[in-house]
């Protein structure tokens, strides 16, 4: 069954899960920071999510993300980061208040550190959401329900040189696939927001308060050939 993670209890028990970590990383400088937008859809816990523009230089044009981008010296820490960038993608003016902390930093390509940013923003409609079309092709939500159908749940072989070297999740089914650093932050959100609902695919990435456990430092490279498994990997 779906915990009420919207509620008052809910969120409380994420912030006591978060706090350690979250002061840490906040100390602690990084390369880039995304938000994680916690939202209600019409009643409905969801997550919020981009499609970056296909006008974008660099490899990750037209791909699904986060809100969010690379640190300015101006930015008092990650927080401000992630809450800067959602505000210039999309227009959305999110208070640190609102923030519920921070979940486990992933490493981009050029192992250059992106930390997660989790916050409650809220009932919303993407549609009414006006982004910067230089930077957003299109804003949509995935209901928490959708996510953690495992039919909607796949995985990403990755290799490098030719040779396998980790498997990453993928979620499908939904208007866009979300799959490389997005789908490890979502999973990583899975896990702390639907505790037992959530049966993560990946070995050795688990999440109560981020402790001590390993977490994928290795960088992102091409996907190697995967076959389809019903129920894993549809749609790879």
């Amino acid at each position: 069954m779906l915990p009420d993670c919207l509620s008052a209890e809910g969120e409380l028990r994420c912030r006591r899960l978060l706090a350690g970590a979250t002061a840490r990383l906040r100390a602690r400088p990084a390369s880039a920071a995304v938000l994680v937008p916690l939202c209600s859809v019409r009643g409905v816990p969801a997550l919020l999510y981009t499609l970056r523009s296909s006008r974008l230089t660099g490899r990750h044009k037209g791909d699904v993300s986060f809100p969010g981008g690379k640190c300015d010296p101006a930015d008092q820490d990650v927080v401000h980061t992630a809450l800067r960038e959602t505000q210039e993608e999309l227009g959305l003016a999110v208070p640190e208040e609102h923030v519920w902390g921070l979940l486990r930093p992933v490493y981009d390509p050029q192992k250059a550190t992106v930390v997660p940013v989790l916050a409650g923003v809220g009932p919303l409609d993407p549609q009414s959401l006006r982004p910067n079309s230089e930077e957003v092709d299109e804003v949509f939500a995935l209901p928490l329900a959708h996510l953690l159908q495992t039919q909607n749940q796949g995985y990403t072989h990755f290799c490098q040189r030719g040779h396998f070297r980790y498997t990453l999740p993928v979620f499908l089914h939904g208007p866009h696939r979300v799959w490389g650093l997005t789908a490890v932050i979502t999973e990583f959100a899975l896990q702390l927001l639907a505790p037992g609902t959530y049966q993560p695919r990946l070995a050795g990435l688990s999440y109560p308060g981020a402790e001590g456990l390993a977490h994928p430092q290795q960088p992102l490279v091409s996907p190697c050939q995967a076959s389809s498994t019903s129920g894993l990997n549809k749609g790879l």
